[in-house]
């Protein structure tokens, strides 16, 4: 389950949201009625969705969408009139009078957009060093040398061998080379 920020200039409306958000099973991280607060608690969060208003004493829904960080998601709850971006990244808005389903079901696409995204950002791999991308071209080389492979069958190799003794590439690679010069 992703944070949730309920953000909201009356303090009586974030509160009855976050209690149809608790009823519901979801947890409310922090709720907040300026929009300084929210940027604020938002940076001590990984990720997450705010629920705001259109406008609070401080600044705009735009404002707070502008500086948030971008792993979170904002789900702007105004009136029709008020809601004028429609295809914005990361903002979604639900006109008012809200309906609790279209809450709950919004609510839900967006936890399971960040969700996926996140597992997404897992799987990536990550991007070695110039350091590491070298260490791994000298171990092939001294499998080309001594061992007559093609540099397809020496990257092969480090990548059996890697996987055989469940280390990384570059890990492989060190001991290729520290082995080969012991010989």
């Amino acid at each position: 389950m992703n944070n949730i920020v309920v953000a909201f200039p009356k303090a009586e409306i974030a509160k009855s949201i976050k209690r149809i958000l608790a009823q519901s099973g979801y947890s409310v991280s922090a709720v907040t009625s300026t929009g300084a607060s929210t940027l604020t608690c938002m940076q001590g969060l990984d990720s997450g969705i705010v629920i705001c208003g259109y406008r609070f004493s401080d600044m705009m829904y735009s404002e707070i969408y502008e500086y948030m960080p971008k792993e979170f998601q904002m789900l702007l709850i105004a009136s029709a009139a008020g809601i004028m971006e429609k295809d914005v990244d990361n903002l979604i808005s639900l006109s008012m009078p809200l309906k609790v389903h279209e809450l709950l079901q919004t609510l839900e696409m967006m936890d399971y957009s960040i969700t996926r995204r996140r597992k997404k950002m897992r799987q990536r791999p990550k991007a070695r060093s110039d350091q590491d991308r070298e260490m791994i071209e000298q171990a092939k080389a001294v499998l080309m040398e001594r061992n007559s492979f093609s540099e397809d069958e020496a990257h092969r190799y480090i990548q059996k061998r890697s996987m055989d003794n469940g280390t990384g590439l570059v890990e492989t690679a060190q001991m290729i080379l520290s082995l080969m010069m012991e010989v």
